[in-house]
């Protein structure tokens, strides 16, 4: 579904990612991890066309992403929540949703009820404004706002970043019935473990702007643990 092969990316002169070879397939949920500053949002960013690809290739479901307007990713099916989730403010929640309807292929003008059974509190607050949200809520419209669009492909950047922890739980679960009863592929920056395993049936652990370890989940052991993701 998305293949990401040699991709090199920089900030100015600094080199940030090396030569990133990443392939997810169709059904899996995979856990993009490692410690501060080694590239993970980097990586998300250059998917989603938010950062300019040096050098590499970007291909989702045979299409070639490098070089295209972000704009195209929606339409192609992928869905992005990012880091701090950058819901609009000044408008309801239900005008947060509907914008996630504009890039659906099939024209669907209405808010898809199975958000509403995922994030019952989003319903009942549509008329509210999203700054008036509490950060919980917020990631729960972050969430609602990228299904809207019927995404095959949903990448969010550390969803449990500062919020509660039954929220926490409520959105992990929620990933897993996207990704078991809705056949929708995931992928995920996270660094809170228990979540990461409970959640995850892969993951990718990055070093130093590389991927330095793959594999299913079960396979994150303590010594990848001690190596890569501990402070």
């Amino acid at each position: 579904m998305l293949q990401i092969e040699n991709l090199n990316q920089y900030y100015g002169e600094s080199h940030t990612l090396w030569d990133v070879n990443v392939d997810i397939n169709q059904g899996d949920c995979v856990c993009l991890m490692g410690r501060n500053g080694v590239g993970k949002t980097t990586l998300l960013k250059s998917i989603m066309g938010l950062l300019l690809i040096e050098k590499g290739s970007i291909n989702f479901n045979n299409v070639s992403l490098a070089g295209k307007d972000a704009a195209l990713r929606a339409p192609h099916g992928i869905g992005y929540v990012p880091q701090g989730r950058e819901i609009f403010a000044q408008l309801t929640v239900e005008e947060n949703l509907k914008i996630g309807l504009s890039a659906r292929k099939d024209k669907l003008r209405e808010i898809p009820q199975h958000i509403f059974d995922m994030f019952p509190v989003l319903k009942q607050m549509l008329k509210r404004r999203g700054g008036d949200l509490s950060g919980g809520q917020q990631q729960q419209l972050a969430i609602g706002r990228a299904l809207a669009l019927d995404p095959k492909l949903l990448i969010l950047d550390e969803p449990t970043e500062g919020i509660q922890p039954n929220i926490v739980r409520d959105i992990g679960d929620v990933i897993i019935k996207l990704n078991e009863e809705h056949n929708i592929t995931v992928l995920l920056v996270e660094q809170k473990l228990p979540f990461a395993r409970r959640v995850g049936k892969q993951f990718i652990v990055m070093d130093r702007g590389r991927c330095a370890v793959t594999g299913e989940m079960s396979g994150l052991n303590e010594d990848i643990i001690k190596k890569y993701l501990t402070v």
